[in-house]
């Protein structure tokens, strides 16, 4: 992965898949080669039967809204408002409060590299440490409680690789969290924590670096996004039997070292199917109950990593920028409708997850983002017009929700 300007361009002509990545192991060799003693994440090209899509011209300017800093677990002084956006600083220890309009109103101490979160009907948020679940009632902003793991993570420490919560999520009458729990060199676990007496009451194996966690719309199965194994764990809610079902739209090949995986799913509310972006290029439509998947055409071409979706079934993906500069396009979020038809929305820099507020109008997409290149801010979109501009926020900020 790597940084790159916002700049338009024109969907890469349709070729077979053979072909396709044939190309792909001749233009990509060098740069896989460099990267797999890092243990990157997925990247490549490709491309499959078309769908219609527009590429949104870049804004005329884009600005940062100067904040002040704020000290991290500042106090309340009054309950936090609806619309207040709630995002995890990766690159700290806190969770941090942001007035949209504004910037960031105060910040509370979680615990060490907080990735993703939830936040339940209750008002209280869910964040995935490395040192525990941290459990933070929003509207007080305080920590109430941090759940530790039962998994054997090793030392606490930061960055890409560490230990500890990666995805979470939480039941649909939020009696439980589920949290993927990152092993380092080995496969995952799922734990699942009762929200009720604060406390891990089981847990079972997954795939490795399980970046994302999502729950079938009734409760009766989780699905862990396992990044390293190229795979999705289905988990059975009631008993905890697991299936792997691959997901690997461009091959295996690489291993460890391949850009070519999984990174963050959606359920689609519309038949419970995980939606799973890849490249900017190719959209898996996973049925997890048959294992069975279908390939749809994007048209971002460019890295992607996270993605969430609207009731109305709109997906949300973010464009992380190119691998290649000389064939890939710049950072963007792609905005896709249900009947397939994208548009894309440059942006400036790198970012990891996105967010879109109740009324639809605008989405916040953190700049935190798992490798080099990151900055301490969001980017607000203006569906409307596809206008944007940066907000400072946060440290490294990753998950976020709109409270």
């Amino acid at each position: 992965m790597g940084s790159g300007s916002p700049c338009p361009g024109t969907p890469r002509p349709v070729r077979p898949l053979a072909a396709q990545e044939s190309a792909v192991n001749r233009t990509r060799a060098l740069v896989v080669l460099a990267a797999s003693v890092a243990l990157l994440a997925g990247c490549a090209q490709g491309a499959d039967p078309a769908t219609p899509g527009t590429r949104a011209a870049p804004p005329s300017t884009t600005t940062t809204t100067p904040t002040t800093p704020v000290t991290p677990s500042t106090p309340a002084t009054g309950k936090t408002p609806a619309g207040t956006l709630l995002v995890a600083d990766f690159g700290a220890d806190t969770v941090t409060f942001v007035d949209p309009a504004r910037g960031p109103i105060g910040s509370v101490r979680v615990g060490t590299a907080p990735y993703g979160f939830v936040v339940g009907a209750d008002g209280r948020a869910w964040v995935a440490t490395a040192e525990g679940v941290a459990v933070v009632d929003t509207a007080s902003r305080t920590r109430v409680a941090l759940v530790p793991y039962r998994t054997a993570t090793g030392p606490v420490t930061t960055g890409e690789y560490r230990g500890g919560g990666m995805g979470i999520a939480l039941s649909p009458d939020g009696r439980r969290a589920y949290v993927g729990v990152n092993v380092p060199g080995g496969n995952g676990t799922l734990e699942v924590i009762d929200t009720a007496s604060l406390k891990v009451t089981d847990r079972v194996s997954v795939g490795r670096r399980p970046f994302d966690v999502d729950v079938s719309r009734d409760g009766a199965e989780v699905y862990a996004t396992d990044h390293d194994s190229f795979d999705v764990t289905v988990v059975r809610a009631d008993t905890l039997r697991t299936r792997r079902i691959e997901v690997a739209p461009y091959g295996t090949a690489g291993g460890l070292g391949s850009w070519l995986k999984p990174h963050y799913a959606v359920v689609r509310p519309s038949d419970g199917k995980l939606l799973l972006p890849f490249e900017g290029e190719r959209l898996v439509e996973l049925d997890p109950r048959t294992g069975r998947s279908e390939i749809r055409r994007m048209t971002a071409d460019t890295h992607q990593h996270g993605a969430t979706i609207t009731p109305d079934g709109t997906l949300f993906v973010v464009g992380t920028g190119p691998i290649d500069p000389a064939t890939d396009e710049g950072p963007s979020l792609t905005v896709r409708k249900p009947d397939g038809t994208e548009r894309v929305i440059p942006l400036d820099g790198p970012h990891e997850d996105v967010a879109v507020s109740r009324d639809g109008r605008t989405a916040y997409v953190t700049g935190g983002f798992t490798r080099d290149g990151y900055w301490d801010g969001l980017t607000v979109v203006d569906l409307t017009d596809g206008s944007t501009h940066r907000l400072a926020a946060g440290s490294r900020p990753l998950g976020i929700a709109v409270l």
